[in-house]
């Protein structure tokens, strides 16, 4: 499958989401290397909207759940439910049936009901009274949290964080973006965008980028950055092995959406941030220093040598 298809779904949802193209290549890269994302940002960012399009645009079944502390397990997966005119047990599902799922305020909902549906995102399946039962082959799971308020919050673990592909920071654009936003969307509602890819464009196009040839030096390259974060003073956490494989996967989608069959070290490096920022635990000397996650990263990059 030619990667042009999901160039023109990238331009598509930067009409409609304008200014943050660096967030939309992002979030296509962890929808082709099959990875959830959480989107993090003030409220009135587009997050919401930015997934809404997204599986607007790619004809996927979309489900949103709004996240609260009352929100149980049941709520999310279903359960069974009795029948009084079959006089049977009849599953009825609940809103992780779907093929893209959006988790408003993931960090407001208590640890059971993330538990819950951090299973069901690791397994691709839901166990209700003893019964496997599959999800859809693309589901995906796009969650958002709000960075401002911490009050009446249930931060994740590390270890579901470690569940998610990529964190996407959502800031705000900048002026020239602000304003062309105004003049598009300003006097209207958001614009009825025709669907680019299918579901199973969707699909094949993730089987077409697990197939990215990677060179070993390159792979050298990947590994010694994963094992400098585990030495790194700064750092109480560094990245898990499910965190160097889940960098290769985001890799190889990013050169297979730039139309290559091979990864480059500037595919490594694009995906560091969103990839680890989630994942490596600052120690409390370094923050209270002011040192950012994002800054412990970029320095980590810069010292490490390239391979040509």
């Amino acid at each position: 499958m030619s990667h042009t298809v999901f160039k023109k779904l990238e331009q598509a949802l930067g009409e409609v989401i304008v200014g943050q193209q660096a967030m939309i290549r992002q979030l296509l890269v962890a929808l082709l290397a099959g990875g959830h994302v959480i989107l993090e940002g003030v409220p009135g960012t587009g997050k919401t909207l930015t997934v809404r399009v997204l599986a607007r645009l790619v004809q996927a079944e979309f489900r949103r759940i709004q996240l609260t502390p009352d929100i149980l397990p049941s709520d999310i997966l279903g359960t069974n439910v009795f029948d009084l005119a079959t006089r049977t047990f009849v599953l009825k599902r609940g809103p992780v049936f779907t093929e893209i799922l959006l988790a408003d305020e993931v960090n407001r909902t208590p640890p059971k009901t993330q538990a819950a549906l951090l299973e069901a995102m690791e397994e691709r399946q839901v166990t209700l009274d003893g019964e496997s039962l599959p999800l859809s082959e693309l589901f995906w799971v796009a969650a958002t949290q709000n960075s401002l308020e911490f009050e009446g919050t249930y931060p994740l673990p590390e270890a579901q964080l470690d569940r998610f592909l990529f964190k996407l920071v959502v800031d705000y654009p900048d002026r020239a973006a602000e304003k062309q936003m105004l003049l598009v969307r300003g006097a209207t509602r958001t614009p009825e965008l025709p669907p680019v890819v299918s579901v199973e464009e969707v699909l094949l196009a993730r089987r077409s980028a697990r197939e990215v040839k990677v060179a070993e030096a390159v792979i050298d390259y990947l590994l010694e950055l994963v094992r400098r974060t585990r030495e790194t003073d700064d750092l109480v956490l560094g990245a898990s092995p499910r965190s160097a494989v889940a960098w290769l996967a985001a890799a190889r989608a990013t050169a297979w959406l730039d139309g290559r069959d091979f990864v480059t070290p500037d595919d490594v490096k694009f995906v560091a941030l969103p990839l680890l920022r989630h994942r490596l635990i600052l120690r409390p000397e370094a923050q209270l220093d002011g040192l950012r996650i994002d800054d412990v990263i970029t320095a980590l990059l810069s010292r490490v040598a390239v391979p040509r």
